[in-house]
């Protein structure tokens, strides 16, 4: 569907690094403005008023009182998602925030109140969600190409946000366990906590391990493996901040009752299906997306539109299970535990 509608766009934080690119693409969309955006950091807002001319503001609750908008994006720190989210939901604003949505459950279900009691759509944006070859097994899975899944595995996975090259801004709360909910158990465990939650729904129990193994600098958990149990099934989020090279970073596996499916990670990244005809595996097609849900921003405009579901793993309900799974396994390493969910009823 094309749509006929421009929206205009305010941005409430610039310290999360994705911004940048979501905010290219906004910029070169035809139904997406740019109005302003909002930062404390003085060389953010003036690096977005030499890239985009937008309107640029020290805090985001002045942008808010004093711009028209129709949504908001959401690139601060995870602590901060929670109350930016019921203030713009409040205005009647939709909503776009970077996983993982929220430092921790509590904020997560407040947002998610947030939108539902003023009928606003929230929409957290997974960069893998954007993976054709992602895409292309989830479908495959859904569609019970490879039968019951019964194990998944994802392995996010790099030598740390500053060696990787993240600005000062986001490392100094990427390494905050306050305002960034843990370490890299929630940076990085969040990826295949969404995958599973999507999937396979909520898990029974869940066990993690986790903690400093190399970076004595850093007060969070450096590294950290979640295992969510299901009555029929089992799935792995592997979590690093101090891996050496990118082998098996960034992997994707689905084991079925009839097939195992693996995903490769980057641009040219392929979906490999094994089964009894093919044991060894064979390249399966992963067709390009479409152009409404290409992207985070095309789809996040697209959906508030036309009322539909926003591309898989990005719906608000399965990030905040994800946010449960993610809590539940700090809990786990810090009592050394499982953790029976769910944590509460919602």
């Amino acid at each position: 569907m094309q749509l006929t509608k421009t929206y205009r766009i305010g941005v409430l934080g610039l310290t999360h690094d994705h911004v940048w690119n979501n905010l290219r693409e906004l910029v070169a969309s035809t139904h997406g403005l740019l109005t302003a955006v909002a930062d404390v950091n003085k060389p953010l807002i003036e690096r977005a008023k030499r890239e985009f001319d937008c309107a640029t503001y020290k805090d985001p609750q002045t942008l808010l009182q004093r711009e028209r908008l129709d949504a908001v994006y959401l690139y601060g720190d995870n602590a901060l998602s929670m109350e930016l989210a019921e203030t713009a939901a409040a205005k009647g604003l939709h909503i776009l925030v970077e996983k993982p949505m929220a430092a921790d459950l509590i904020g997560a279900d407040r947002m998610l109140a947030a939108a539902r009691r003023s009928g606003v759509r929230l929409m957290v944006n997974w960069p893998f969600a954007w993976r054709p070859q992602l895409r292309r097994a989830i479908q495959l899975c859904k569609s019970g190409d490879i039968g019951r899944v019964w194990q998944m595995k994802y392995r996010a996975a790099h030598e740390g946000p500053l060696e990787h090259g993240c600005s000062p801004y986001f490392v100094q709360w990427l390494y905050d366990p306050e305002l960034n909910g843990g370490g890299a158990l929630v940076d990085y465990g969040c990826y295949g906590a969404c995958l599973s939650a999507y999937l396979l729904g909520l898990p029974n129990r869940v066990t993690a391990v986790g903690g400093r193994l190399c970076k004595e600098d850093v007060l969070a958990e450096d590294n950290a493996v979640i295992v969510m149990a299901y009555p029929r099934a089992v799935s792995i989020a592997e979590a690093s901040w101090t891996q050496v090279g990118n082998l098996t970073a960034y992997t994707a596996v689905f084991y079925g009752t009839s097939g195992t499916i693996v995903v490769e990670p980057g641009e040219a990244g392929r979906v490999l299906v094994a089964n009894k005809d093919f044991p060894d595996g064979v390249a399966v097609d992963a067709p390009a997306l479409p152009q409404e849900s290409a992207t985070a921003g095309a789809n996040f405009l697209h959906g508030i539109e036309t009322g539909d579901e926003f591309a898989p793993l990005c719906e608000a309900r399965t990030g905040r299970d994800a946010q449960e799974i993610l809590e539940a396994a700090l809990m786990a390493i810090d009592s050394g535990a499982d953790v029976s969910l769910p944590l509460r009823n919602v």
